[in-house]
């Protein structure tokens, strides 16, 4: 049984909160996407080589990870606690101070400990942004909103793909730290949102209590189902993508660059946000949208592994609808937001999506061992287990959860 709570919320969709949403998850992408363009080029120049580009990136990349997990849990919990826009303040100076240390990286241990340090800072960007839009927004405007600050963010990539290929990658994370400080000087303007500020005045309402998700069944499996539908997501970005150079050799193709394949990807996920955030409107669903790019994800996926490719320009296209497949993200935060009450809504929009983003360690574990000449000897066939397991998983989650297009946001969770 749910509390109700009636706040004032205004209707305008271009606020303060959306901009500043926008503009910090577009910092949060280049950040959190930067370590995958100048993967081949640091670690080359920090020494290493071969199969070690390989296997220390994705162990670098777990670091990453592992870390967005913990801020996951953290950010999230203080966004309840706290408010929404200090876990903003907090979480990008974090990741701003991380990036510049990261510039001064002299080998394998500490560039791993600037990583996990940045991934625990970037985790509290998107999921208190989203909090705050979909609590300032009404519902039939929200949608919109929360597409805005997904599409304009993830153009952070492209800024990424351009900063990489004019500037040195120690310069490349120094211009990642500095945005971040002049974003913190943006969000000097942004208030918190009335619906938290409301029950915040009702001391008798807990907030922010993590284990709560998991002492009530009905409560666990939804926030398990949240996290489980964005599964794909990371097997599509931080394998197939993140290492395009290996699966374009296989192919037979040269000259193919992780930084042109994950620029081209995200161009495909921004337009797949745009038109998932607009069907979800039209078709005033959230569930009926996300089966249908993951269904399509299944066959840019399948399309990517199965078929030959006879030009560079082709294998780099299937990383365009690769992209667009997985343009679900901004249904997938927006679903996170809208499935618990205010006392719980930042502990699981900051989480879940950072939960999805740390399954990429599972994901990038499970596929070393698979491509492994003991196991398959193939990034081609361990592309297929992984993927597919990804997938079911997806639609698994999927399957039976319930709408939220036209949920309220103003009650509680009973704890």
């Amino acid at each position: 049984m749910n509390e109700k709570i009636s706040p004032s919320q205004p209707i305008k969709i271009l606020n303060a909160a959306v901009i500043v949403a926008a503009l910090g998850y577009f910092v949060d992408i280049y950040d959190l996407l930067l370590f995958g363009f100048v993967r081949v080029k640091s670690l080359t120049d920090l020494g290493f080589s071969g199969q070690e580009l390989t296997d220390k990136g994705l162990s670098l990349q777990n670091w990453q990870m592992g870390g967005m997990l913990i801020g996951g849990i953290l950010w999230g919990v203080l966004g309840d606690k706290l408010g929404r826009v200090r876990v903003l303040y907090f979480s990008i100076a974090l990741y701003s101070i991380a990036n510049i240390l990261n510039g001064f990286a002299t080998g394998y241990g500490d560039y791993a400990f600037y990583r996990l340090i940045a991934g625990i800072g970037l985790a509290g960007e998107l999921g208190a942004g989203i909090t705050l839009v979909s609590e300032v927004l009404p519902k039939n405007k929200r949608g919109i909103g929360t597409m805005l600050v997904a599409s304009i963010g993830l153009s952070g990539a492209l800024l990424a793909w351009i900063i990489e290929y004019f500037f040195e990658w120690r310069t490349c994370y120094f211009i990642g730290g500095g945005l971040g400080v002049l974003l913190l000087i943006v969000r000097i303007s942004v208030s918190e949102s009335g619906i938290f500020r409301n029950v915040q005045a009702q001391t008798h309402i807990s907030r922010g209590n993590f284990f709560a998700l998991f002492n009530n069944w009905e409560r666990f499996t939804r926030f398990l189902r949240c996290i489980f539908i964005g599964t794909t997501t990371w097997f599509v970005v931080g394998i197939l993508v993140m290492l395009a150079p290996e699966f374009g050799k296989v192919k037979g193709l040269e000259g193919i660059t992780a930084p042109n394949a994950i620029a081209i990807c995200y161009s495909g996920l921004i337009l797949g946000d745009l038109v998932s955030g607009l069907l979800s409107q039209l078709m005033r669903s959230r569930v009926k949208v996300m089966a249908l790019f993951l269904a399509l994800d299944l066959v840019a996926i399948l399309a990517y592994l199965a078929l030959p490719f006879s030009s560079p320009a082709m294998f780099y296209a299937s990383h365009f609808l690769l992209g667009f497949s997985v343009g679900f993200w901004v249904i997938f935060v927006t679903i996170g937001a809208e499935q618990f009450g205010t006392n719980l809504r930042s502990t699981v929009a900051t989480s879940v999506p950072n939960f999805a983003r740390g399954m990429q360690v599972p994901i990038n574990e499970s596929f070393k061992y698979l491509k492994g000449a003991a196991v398959t000897g193939s990034v081609i066939t361990a592309g297929y287990i992984v993927g597919a397991v990804c997938l079911g998983i997806a639609f698994l989650a999927l399957w039976g959860m319930k709408d939220t297009f036209n949920r309220d946001m103003d009650y509680v969770e009973e704890i």
